[in-house]
């Protein structure tokens, strides 16, 4: 039986939609394999899921199963892929009921146990997903908050995978996530953990980086260990002009990828800084 769901391949901080295609088929022996460009972490997800749906009551198929990932030319990569495989083979075993798989975008890593854990690029997923016209967004509920900010979807934070097959049987009820996205935004607008009124002194530094930051301007701060650069530089964008709401949803577009975003937090409202050793290479700078 030719079960699709769908899932979401994250480039940059951009999405693209994975068509996820089960066929399971009897005769010969059993044996499972994964087709469409997909990484060693892609293609080790058949042993998670085998482990996840026997403890929790369910069955692996011993048939041929194969599963394509369409469009077959774009590389996948990661975990995330986890619960939307195992989800279809759950309908294709016909042991959920996969009459509305087409509706929702399913993402998540499995544990042994069948826990779901947390994914990358939740954000830039969920938008993907509004635009490519699905219901909702079944995914881990430590992402939840994250995708929620997008409107006009349905997120749906799921801790397990009988959570998953309980949904689409009709036996468990979903609750989705709300998230207020201006108030959210304007709550902590200027959360900054270090302000620039702490400093004391350093009159002639601190003329230097009210006039950077009125004007636009780069800064580079050169002196001794101890003189106070990193300390200064860290109090800096608590003078700059607030994120717009634009600017915040790029930037949590960034964290959502780089898997920098806790469970509480769904939108980046203050502007980042970050403070990398002076020894660091291009390379990690880049990254």
């Amino acid at each position: 039986m030719l079960v699709k769901t769908f899932g979401s391949a994250v480039y940059g901080i951009e999405a693209i939609t994975i068509t996820v295609e089960v066929n399971i088929s009897g005769g010969g022996k059993p044996f499972y394999l994964i087709v469409g460009l997909p990484d060693n972490a892609v293609r080790e997800s058949m042993q998670r899921i085998e482990a996840a749906l026997q403890t929790n009551g369910f069955r692996m198929p011993r048939q041929k199963i194969i599963v394509n990932m369409a469009p077959a030319d774009i590389r996948k990569e990661g975990s995330a892929y986890d619960l939307t495989i195992a989800t279809a083979i759950l309908a294709g075993s016909g042991q959920v009921d996969g009459e509305n798989l087409d509706k929702y975008l399913i993402m998540g890593e499995l544990s042994l146990d069948g826990t779901v854990q947390p994914i990358k690029g939740a954000l830039p997923i969920a938008i993907q997903a509004r635009k490519d016209g699905f219901n909702g967004f079944i995914l881990p509920k430590q992402n939840a908050r994250e995708a929620a900010i997008v409107n006009d979807l349905e997120v749906y934070g799921v801790e397990s995978l009988t959570e998953v097959a309980g949904f689409f049987d009709g036996t468990t009820q979903l609750t989705p996530v709300i998230v207020d996205t201006r108030e959210e935004f304007y709550k902590s607008l200027t959360a900054y953990d270090s302000d620039f009124s702490e400093v004391r002194g350093q009159e002639n530094i601190k003329r230097a980086l009210e006039i950077a930051a009125a004007g636009g301007h780069n800064v580079i701060l050169i002196g001794p260990p101890g003189a106070g650069k990193t300390m200064l530089a860290r109090r800096l964008p608590s003078i700059l002009p607030p994120l717009s709401l634009y600017e915040s949803l790029e930037t949590t577009k960034i964290h959502s990828v780089a898997g920098k975003l806790s469970a509480a937090d769904a939108l980046v409202t203050t502007r980042p800084f970050r403070s990398p050793h002076h020894t660091i290479s291009d390379v990690v700078v880049l990254k």
